[in-house]
């Protein structure tokens, strides 16, 4: 849906982009800020951990008084994890909570009484790990973080005092400030949401704030709709790549200032609770990181087809004259969705009973299950107050609201007056379950999508229901507020010492959504809670889904922290229809598979304004290869579905039908994002981390270990520059056209207007499938298996895999009866190639009925005799007369000269559930 910022007068929205880009160039000069602590205690902690104790050096009242006592805690958690904690020694404080991000609990503060003086604390020296050491020291007191096997050091707060830019620890109630230094040859990617112009990498002196914020996607280096105060490093050392992750978990306001030689954060609440994460390389980092905070989400095997939605289906007949279109233009659809125009006076869990009369939507909905497409609606968290409706009487009823002043806060979004649930109170998250069943049985939707739960509120401060006059009054934008409202600027938690650099304008932390000094549940202060609203929300969500058939959860929010990604896809939120942004969507794209969301991907075609027809075609062959690809589009924009335009249309057909054909790779690498967290799409240097060269590279990306996307992202081109790391890679659309990399080299490719390049690295068994207008369909047709060696092989091998499940069960794993796993392996060596799986739990997929009918091994020197196949101990079981050997020259666009050929073995029928072994010799014919 549109953001409570967002206007088709676009020259409001021009100006913050300019003034949001001029006030990004600047980081503020450093303040000297308190005097350090120094330790005055360290013992070992009964965990195997160790517990100290800092004690303030001098205090000072910059930004509120010194805490006088810290607790210290530092544990190895795991043998490539560890974690430093730092909190108040004598009071608590605020945490993200336990319950809602699963974690082991540090010590308490201890109850006896504080040392005044050191306690001989460099008895030790060290913790050691297997990865990873911690050290320190004493006063003023730092730490560094060393890698054990080649001592670089990889967090480091040691300053000068007298010299360095930034301060030794400070740590007062709404402020705290820790620095580290870095190399300036290091590489770092994270601290998100925010779109980045720069790329992937983050730029130093840009500012990156982080406080989950209702504001466009088109604004740049702001802070958007979500929190993930992690960043990963990746420095190269002797030509060898070396990446650490670093993970401050905090849910409060904070600034981080990278100046390329170092990094500070400034937070205005809660804790130091850092934790490290030892890599070695791209894919660790991110595999470390999510066995914290959670394994990516399991997908159902639909979501992963094409999506259509608009804001602006005004009535049930344009919806269902959108799958018609999409039919009769043979453009794959899998999921029709539904901004806010179902709903009855916007208010969730309603039908419009005139536009979307439940009857016409049933039978609607019957039919569209019965070919096996999917249905989606938006439910944002704001409440419509009206006391004849039946959500709001029972929230009111269950006390499930947020408070100001012991009453419902309120605040106004699209139903007008509303009040906000309070995810973090057990008693909502049973009433919401409650409310999301009752609109089941009225709508049998298929996932829900969450929006608007940064929270967004179209009005700022303490707010009352005006007197004598209709709110909203129907006529002129809805977002414009016309509540009675003040501001609140008399609390700390309103008005903190420190001001972030929330909406890149310092505009107070309250503006647009729940008041900071609000209270949830147990005395929580919005002020703490709030980056993590979106995430309690989708936590509860995906409860309440879950809970309804026991099938697997499909949710897309918008706003996500720490740990969304176990429980939601996400989204880009409202983007433009321009250049610029179907670059940026590429670089958010890549950095939320960091952040452990790897269901991620951008409104195709922008959001609004109208983008041009050459734009959609472009944007379409970038977004067929989205992990989560969706059409979406703003109220006041004009439609633009793939078939308003015919060569949009061809687009489509040609780039969703590939990838339709890649759907079981995709869904297969879902299956490893939810057991090791590996991203769908990743950067290239995820694959080739010992090349610096690529450690900036933005416009390009990996699906997987070795499927390279280079989409055209620039205006009037037909052609495209693209980076080819050394080896041999075959264009997926013709696997005969090849390119031998010898080193990293950049090629320009040819690509007209419905063309995009796609290429398969060498040493890969890629399974696909014919593909077809829906995923139910396409998944049960047969498979090709294309195996890639380097060109002109004569001693290689590859690997591939593939997994396959009832993609309904909650849970995606080995061991249920309705999942099997196959490993492909394949070799070319001493003039035999051979090509063989091993299955794992063969019952489900022989149930199905899957076969493989043809395998395309390219690189070949050339092809002899003595074809061969065994299935499960069975030689020859198959009608040698119907396999067919076909043998195509390798054509290379950089003029090289190998003999290189592509054999196609086809008329083949080999059921994926039992292992076979085929094999020929090598040879010319």
């Amino acid at each position: 849906m549109v953001s409570s910022n967002l206007t088709p007068i676009l020259i409001l929205t021009l100006f913050l982009v300019i003034f949001s880009h001029i006030h990004a160039k600047t980081i503020p000069p450093p303040t000297k800020i308190g005097n350090g602590y120094k330790l005055v205690s360290l013992t070992e902690s009964p965990d195997g951990g160790l517990v100290g104790v800092l004690k303030v050096n001098r205090k000072n009242n910059i930004y509120g008084p010194d805490i006088p006592y810290l607790q210290l805690y530092i544990k190895h958690e795991t043998d490539d994890r560890l974690r430093v904690h730092i909190t108040d020694a004598q009071n608590p404080r605020w945490e993200v909570p336990y319950n809602l991000l699963p974690r082991n609990q540090p010590p308490k503060p201890a109850q006896h009484p504080i040392p005044q003086s050191p306690t001989n604390p460099n008895i030790i020296s060290n913790l050691s790990g297997p990865e990873l050491i911690f050290s320190y020291t004493s006063n003023p007191f730092s730490f560094a973080i060393t890698r054990k096997s080649n001592s670089q050091t990889l967090f480091n707060t040691t300053t000068d005092f007298k010299l360095s830019p930034y301060n030794s620890l400070v740590f007062k109630d709404q402020y705290i400030e820790i620095s580290t230094t870095l190399p300036k040859t290091a590489s770092l990617y994270g601290l998100g949401e925010n779109s980045q112009p720069h790329g992937i990498k983050l730029f130093p002196n840009d500012p990156y704030t982080l406080w989950t914020t209702d504001q466009s996607a088109i604004n740049l280096n702001m802070d958007l709709y979500g929190s993930h105060p992690v960043y990963m490093d990746l420095r190269n050392v002797g030509n060898e790549a070396y990446a650490h992750g670093v993970l401050l978990l905090n849910s409060n306001g904070m600034d981080v200032f990278y100046r390329g030689d170092s990094l500070t954060y400034k937070v205005i609440g809660g804790v130091l609770d850092f934790y490290f994460f030892a890599g070695p390389s791209p894919l660790k980092v991110v595999d470390q990181y999510t066995q914290l905070v959670g394994r990516p989400a399991p997908m159902p095997y639909w979501s992963l087809g094409f999506h259509q939605c608009r804001w602006g289906y005004h009535n049930l007949s344009v919806v269902e004259d959108v799958v018609d279109n999409y039919q009769k233009a043979n453009i794959p659809l899998d999921v029709i969705w539904n901004d806010d125009d179902h709903m009855d006076g916007h208010k969730d869990f309603t039908l419009n009973p005139n536009a979307y009369p439940r009857p016409k939507l049933l039978n609607f909905l019957e039919r569209i299950h019965a070919r096996g497409m999917k249905y989606i609606v938006i439910i944002d968290p704001g409440i419509g107050v009206n006391t004849s409706y039946g959500t709001y009487q029972r929230g009111i009823a269950k006390d499930v609201f947020i408070k100001y002043e012991g009453k419902p806060y309120l605040a106004q979004v699209w139903p007008g007056a509303v009040n906000f649930p309070d995810f973090l109170n057990p008693a909502t998250v049973a009433w919401w379950g409650d409310e999301v069943r009752r609109f089941h049985e009225l709508v049998p939707v298929d996932g829900l999508w969450i929006d608007m739960n940064e929270a967004s509120n179209f009005c700022s401060g303490l707010c009352t229901l005006p007197q004598g006059k209709k709110c909203p009054t129907g006529t002129g934008p809805g977002w414009i507020c016309c509540l009675d409202c003040k501001n609140i600027t008399n609390t700390k938690w309103d008005d903190p010492p420190y001001k972030i650099n929330a909406s890149g304008t310092q505009v107070p932390i309250g503006y647009k959504t729940i008041a900071t000094s609000a209270v949830h549940y147990n005395g929580v202060r919005e002020y703490d809670a709030h980056s993590i609203y979106g995430f309690s929300h989708a936590v509860a969500t995906h409860k309440a889904l879950q809970a309804l058939e026991g099938k697997r959860p499909f949710i897309l929010s918008r706003s996500t922290f720490v740990g969304s990604g176990h429980y939601t896809a996400h989204w880009t939120g409202d983007n433009q229809g321009t250049w610029n942004d179907i670059k940026y969507s590429i670089y958010t794209m890549l950095n939320f598979g960091i952040f452990g969301v790897p269901m991620v991907g951008s409104d195709i075609c922008g959001f609004y304004p109208q983008p041009t027809e050459e734009l959609c075609n472009r944007w379409i062959e970038l977004g067929a290869f989205y992990p989560f690809s969706r059409d979406h589009a703003n109220y006041y924009s004009p439609r633009q579905e793939l078939y308003q335009w015919e060569t949009v249309a061809t687009s489509a057909r040609n780039a969703l039908g590939m990838r339709y054909k890649l759907l079981p790779y995709l869904y297969t690498l879902t299956y490893e994002a939810h057991t090791t967290g590996a991203p769908i799409a990743r950067p290239l240097f995820f694959s080739f981390p010992n090349n610096p060269e690529l450690y900036g590279l933005s416009t390009q990306f990996l699906l997987g270990e070795s499927l390279m996307v280079s989409p055209v992202l620039d205006q009037g081109r037909t052609n495209v520059s693209a980076v080819f790391p050394a080896g041999t890679w075959y264009s997926l659309f013709d696997p005969s056209q090849a390119i031998i990399s010898k080193e990293t080299q950049t090629f320009t490719l040819d690509a007209p207007l419905h063309v995009i390049n796609v290429h398969l690295y060498q040493n890969t068994i890629l399974p696909m499938q014919r593909g077809g207008m829906i995923s139910k369909d396409a998944r049960m047709t047969p498979f090709t298996l294309l195996v890639t060696f380097p060109a002109g092989a004569t001693d290689a091998q590859a690997k591939g895999k593939l997994f396959l499940d009832n993609d309904e069960l909650p849970e995606m794993q080995l061991g249920n009866g309705e999942s099997t796993y196959v490993d492909f392996s394949a070799t070319a060596s001493k003039q035999i190639v051979k090509v063989w799986s091993d299955v794992q739990e063969s019952k489900f997929a022989l149930e199905k009925g899957w076969i493989i009918e043809k395998i395309s091994v390219m690189g070949l020197s050339g092809v002899g005799g003595a074809f061969a196949l065994e299935v499960e101990g069975n030689v020859d079981i198959l009608d040698a007369s119907k396999v067919e050997l076909v043998q195509t020259d390798h054509k290379f666009l950089n003029g090289v000269s190998t003999k290189s050929v592509m054999v196609e073995v086809g008329g083949l029928n080999i059921p994926i559930g039992k292992k076979f072994t085929m094999s020929w010799r090598m040879g010319v014919s």
